[in-house]
């Protein structure tokens, strides 16, 4: 059986239970999840390496996921502009069953391997780093974009809670989280999700650092497009260069919002 479509022991009586009890089962299971993530941290960084050489060479990030896992794809995906200041080329993520799958399921939609392979062709080039996210890693979507993602000179990296699935052996590099069975069998929402989410976190977070996109643990390439983060690159300029407000929003102002340019321009005074 799949690790994902397990019983858990431990919730054979769930719809006995109070709901104190349910979400005290819940949390204790949500414990083992950063462990699995650390037991993955070897693949997590060999991952981390390739798309920081990817950045180098002008290739860029590619997530292709159905359902829970190509939902989470998107999220991180769409984070990268206004956290970093990039293209919104450089990091794209591909949902089965296009946007209309970011709100409503369309669970038919992982089981089309041509629409996965049309994905990559459309949207991978030689050079780019392809992450097929599943938990199951049997989606026939996202492993016929990893296959073909492959072909095109990418390189593939799966990230899944099976170590034996398909998608795993499809690629190059296998990030496997072994997270155990979910408290309501086959909900791979919950503990795959949670764990996918934190290894999400840390391929752009850590790549991004890795390629320069902070000073410190200051987001500098951060995009000022509302009142809360004007008002964080303010206290950004603020804490690297000892300006008061008015004179940081001044600088900032002069430099259309970018932290980095505002910073370049006092340290050359």
């Amino acid at each position: 059986m799949r690790p994902t479509e397990a019983r858990n022991p431990r919730a054979s009586a769930l719809a006995s239970l109070g709901t104190r009890d349910i979400l005290e089962l819940m949390n204790d299971e949500d414990r083992g999840v950063p462990d699995a993530v650390r037991r993955a941290l070897p693949q997590i960084e060999e991952a981390v390496e390739a798309i920081v050489a990817a950045f180098a060479r002008s290739g860029r990030l590619r997530y292709f996921g159905a359902g829970t896992s190509g939902r989470l794809g998107v999220l991180d995906a769409s984070e990268a502009p206004p956290t970093f200041g990039v293209d919104e080329e450089l990091v794209r993520a591909t949902i089965a069953g296009g946007d209309e799958a970011l709100r409503h399921a369309i669970e038919g939609a992982e089981d089309d391997p041509r629409a996965g392979e049309r994905a990559a062709r459309d949207h991978v080039r030689a050079g780019d780093v392809a992450v097929g996210i599943s938990a199951s890693g049997y989606a026939t979507y996202v492993i016929e974009a990893i296959k073909t993602a492959r072909e095109v000179g990418a390189t593939t990296v799966a990230l899944t809670c099976d170590a034996a699935s398909p998608l795993a052996r499809e690629s190059k590099i296998a990030i496997a989280l072994d997270v155990g069975p979910e408290v309501l069998a086959g909900s791979s929402r919950l503990k795959a999700g949670t764990a996918t989410k934190l290894v999400l976190n840390m391929l752009t977070t850590a790549a991004m650092i890795r390629s320069g996109r902070t000073r410190g643990d200051l987001m500098i390439d951060l995009r000022a497009t509302n009142a809360k983060l004007r008002d964080r690159a303010i206290r950004i300029v603020r804490d690297v260069t000892g300006l008061d407000e008015r004179d940081a929003r001044r600088s900032l102002e002069a430099n259309g919002w970018s932290v980095r340019a505002a910073l370049e321009t006092h340290r050359q005074r």
